[in-house]
């Protein structure tokens, strides 16, 4: 999955809107964050096979410090302390939650190669399995993501206005090159554009947020 792990990030803002976007971004894609640095130091391993799926060129061979239920719930745990969530426990519950998501909605998405924890059984609803479907739904999930930071936050200014506009189009236009585009040169390459990726998306999330202010009361 992809837009849709940042639809829960646009729509926990409703829930915690003193917390930046990109914290709660950061949150919901923090296995997809880590994962490229370690493979990039071969901790973790991904073959490039077209065809593997109907969905993705990638066979994730082997993923289960970024991935697993486990390592997640322990990520979960360290996220929310270095977000000083400790002083509002449902505020680190939230960031925590986000973090698990990840696994969760990936279980869906992907077939039977999801760990439970590191050397575990493996899991896997499959939903790549039919395009139509896994884009019906992550689409579904991302326009009700956005709705509902929209309308617990209003734009300070045109920066949080259009830029708003223009980040949830980002997504969009990434999405669909995610899903047309032709398969990555090599692992290396794809470690580059993710991690570099990214960074962008971060930057960029962290900028138009702090733009916007919220509507909400929910603490």
């Amino acid at each position: 999955m992809f837009i849709g792990h940042f639809a829960l990030g646009f729509a926990a803002k409703r829930v915690a809107p003193r917390v930046s976007l990109a914290v709660l971004f950061g949150a919901a894609q923090f296995a997809d964050l880590l994962w490229p640095v370690l493979l990039a130091f071969g901790i973790e391993q991904v073959r490039i096979d077209p065809g593997n799926t109907r969905f993705t060129p990638l066979d994730f061979v082997s993923y289960p410090y970024s991935h697993s239920l486990l390592a997640l719930a322990v990520w979960g745990t360290l996220y929310a302390w270095v977000f000083r969530a400790p002083e509002r426990p449902r505020r680190a519950l939230l960031l925590a939650a986000l973090v698990v998501s990840h696994w969760l909605l990936d279980f869906i998405t992907h077939r039977p190669d999801m760990p439970l924890y590191p050397g575990g059984p493996k899991v896997g609803l499959d939903l790549w399995a039919s395009v139509p479907a896994t884009v019906a739904v992550e689409v579904v999930m991302f326009v009700a993501g956005v709705w509902l930071y929209a309308s617990c936050t209003r734009a300070r200014d045109r920066v949080g206005r259009w830029g708003f506009v223009g980040l949830s189009a980002l997504f969009a236009l990434a999405y669909v090159a995610n899903v047309t585009s032709p398969p990555p040169p090599s692992v290396k390459a794809l470690v580059i554009v993710s991690i570099i990726g990214a960074a962008v998306t971060m930057l960029l999330t962290w900028w138009v947020d702090r733009h916007r202010e919220s509507t909400c009361l929910t603490r």
